[in-house]
């Protein structure tokens, strides 16, 4: 039976990258069937050449790759395009993980893989970019506690009256803390409530974002006055 997976008349297409043809061409048999549009690349070379001639809606990346790695292909894309990112890698060690989120990745799946779960993936992160486009519809569309303002309507956020570049992700995480100031969420609530799913573990992954959170709207990240650690707890966002 096939999916569709369209928004309007527009058919989403992802580009599969991976020196392995077999994982290339299982992934693009299931985004096929649940009705994505594929396009493929053995390496990041020739993925920068893909990307650069036709409109993509979503990577998914292996690390590993001849030619240029996983790495340095989001490095060269980041400066061009904030198009959702998902790294399917057998390096499974969390500071890989971790180096590919502050580079600016949005997932990450390790190998070997379910290709159901991939394709549950790339349907989340296309949830998150539709909430993240449109704007949540809010009683009050802006929050302001201090120097620090998020427009919920148009997902942007500013420090101070400068606006600061920031990740759907980021986006909902600190949409999270501020709307409930005061109140300590979890790492696992915060993962439930942002990613939609069971949370499994990956403490990492919460601290990561956190950390980038707070270069951006603390004037000392190393001693933050508005996300605040609470310890063997989780996170808070303070009311001022």
């Amino acid at each position: 039976m096939r999916h569709e997976a369209m928004e309007g008349n527009t058919i989403k297409t992802i580009l599969i990258i991976d020196d392995e043809a077999q994982i290339r061409e299982l992934l693009s048999i299931y985004l096929k069937n649940y009705g994505f549009a594929t396009y493929e690349a053995g390496n990041g070379v020739d993925a920068l050449a893909v990307f650069s001639n036709v409109q993509i809606d979503l990577v998914i990346a292996d690390i590993m790759m001849p030619m240029m790695d996983g790495y340095e292909l989001l490095k060269k894309m980041r400066h061009i395009s904030e198009v959702p990112f998902l790294f399917l890698s057998a390096k499974s060690d969390d500071m890989d993980k971790i180096i590919g989120l502050q580079l600016g990745a949005d997932d990450y799946v390790g190998k070997p893989f379910n290709p159901i779960e991939v394709v549950s993936r790339v349907q989340a992160l296309f949830r998150r970019m539709d909430v993240f486009s449109k704007g949540e519809k809010q009683n009050h569309e802006i929050i302001q506690i201090g120097d620090v303002m998020l427009d919920l309507v148009s997902c942007k956020l500013y420090k101070n009256g400068q606006q600061k570049e920031v990740t759907s992700y980021e986006f909902k995480i600190l949409s999270l803390l501020m709307k409930h100031a005061g109140r300590v969420f979890t790492k696992a609530s915060i993962y439930e409530h942002v990613w939609g799913q069971e949370y499994i573990g990956d403490e990492n992954l919460i601290m990561v974002y956190i950390s980038k959170l707070r270069e951006k709207i603390e004037d000392n990240p190393r001693k933050p006055v508005y996300l605040i650690t609470i310890r063997g707890l989780g996170y808070r966002f303070e009311k001022k």
